[in-house]
This record gives C-alpha cells, sequence and structure tokens, in this order.
C-alpha cells in the first residue's frame, strides 16, 4: 500500500491550544479539521449524514445521561458512525447497564461500547491531564506519513486512550502504536470499525478528487 498522504498543519497551532488544557481536544480537532473542510468528508470516512447523526447522537446523550446518574457518575458520551462509546465513572453496575439502556434508545444509534468503570468520579485534574494527553496523541497522527488524522477520534479516560474511526487493520495497529508511544498514555483500546482495502482506495479516491477542486 502506497504512503498515505497526511493532513499538513503547523505543529505552532498545537503548541498554541496546549494553553487551555481544558479545551485542548476541541481546539486539536479546529487546527486540523477546518483546514481541510473541502475533504473533511472523504478524510473523515463518515457520510455527512453519518457525522450530523452522531452529532445528534451526542447531544441526547448529554441530556439524558444526568436523569440516569443524577450525582452518582460521569459520564462522556462518543459517537462514531452511529457507533456509541460510554466512557466514565458510575456508581454500581446498576447504573452502568441503566446509562447502557437509555443511551441504546436514543434514534439513530446502532450499538453501545459500554467501557464505564465502577468507581468515584475522577478528578477536575484527572481530565485535564485527559484532555492534553488526546491533544498529543492527535498531533502524532498529523505528523505521521502514513495516517489520515481526521480518520480518528481520540478519546481519553484517565490515561487510558480510546480509538474509534473508520481504518484499515493496517491503519488500526499503526495509530495503536502511534498512540501507546505517547506520554502519559497508560493503555490504548481500539474501538475500531474495520474498512476493506478496496473502501480505503475508494476513500482515497473521493479525497484526492475534492483536493483538485
Amino acid at each position: 500500500m502506497g504512503m498515505i498522504k497526511r493532513v499538513m498543519r503547523p505543529l505552532a497551532a498545537v503548541a498554541l491550544c496546549g494553553v487551555v488544557a481544558t479545551s485542548l481536544q476541541g481546539c486539536i480537532e479546529m487546527a486540523i479539521g477546518t483546514a481541510v473542510m473541502g475533504t473533511l468528508a472523504a478524510t473523515d470516512r463518515r457520510t455527512f449524514g453519518a457525522q450530523t447523526e452522531d452529532k445528534a447522537i451526542v447531544v441526547k446523550g448529554e441530556t439524558r445521561i444526568p436523569g440516569v446518574v443524577g450525582d452518582g457518575g460521569h459520564v462522556n458520551v462518543s459517537s462514531f458512525n452511529r457507533r456509541v462509546l460510554l466512557t466514565g465513572e458510575v456508581r454500581d453496575e446498576a447504573m452502568k447497564a441503566a446509562v447502557e439502556r437509555e443511551v441504546g434508545t436514543i434514534d439513530g444509534v446502532q450499538s453501545v461500547i459500554n467501557e464505564l468503570e465502577v468507581m468515584g468520579a475522577s478528578s477536575f485534574t484527572s481530565r485535564s491531564n485527559d484532555s492534553l494527553i488526546t491533544g498529543k496523541v492527535k498531533a502524532s497522527f498529523v505528523d505521521s506519513k502514513e495516517l489520515y488524522a481526521n480518520a480518528i477520534k481520540v478519546v481519553t479516560e484517565r490515561g487510558t486512550v480510546f480509538l474509534m474511526g473508520r481504518v484499515t487493520q493496517r491503519e488500526g495497529l499503526l495509530a495503536g502504536d502511534a498512540a501507546s508511544n505517547v506520554s502519559g498514555v497508560q493503555k490504548v483500546v481500539k474501538v475500531f470499525d474495520y474498512i476493506s482495502d478496496d473502501e480505503y482506495k475508494r476513500l482515497t479516491a473521493v479525497a484526492d478528487n475534492q483536493t483538485k477542486q
């Protein structure tokens, strides 16, 4: 397989985003994403419809979950191609199951990956550190010559990095290795939706065509 064209962006953008830890993840995504709006659908590898639905799923999940957990948990909702990842902390197994059931009823959700831990809620310091790790992992993908950074969503919880996206087996291995080499990462969990090499070639051709337009 040929070398994948990487998304270029100044490293200074990442350094600037790092000033505010709690907003780092969004800043990193903006620094990478807004520079390539013309090819976002292709490099992201979801249809615009799926991207819109994923955003709606997250909003609905974040609206409903407080009614389930109250003060007894801290839950993050991530959705990629209608597959929902739940991370964070809850009071007990019953609450963990209740959150999963509630999210599973949201329109458009195709599957739920429940990675909630039964334990006390993480601290503000821990969450800030997670934001920094997410930024560094995303930056490692951008700097790679063999990965499309926008094809992979990064979620970090208490030092554990979760990777979501539509990738080939080879890309999944490369992304996992890159993330595991970032300082502060305790563990890497892949929750990828794997695509074939033929599908990868088709998506790459679409991205190249959009770039030329």
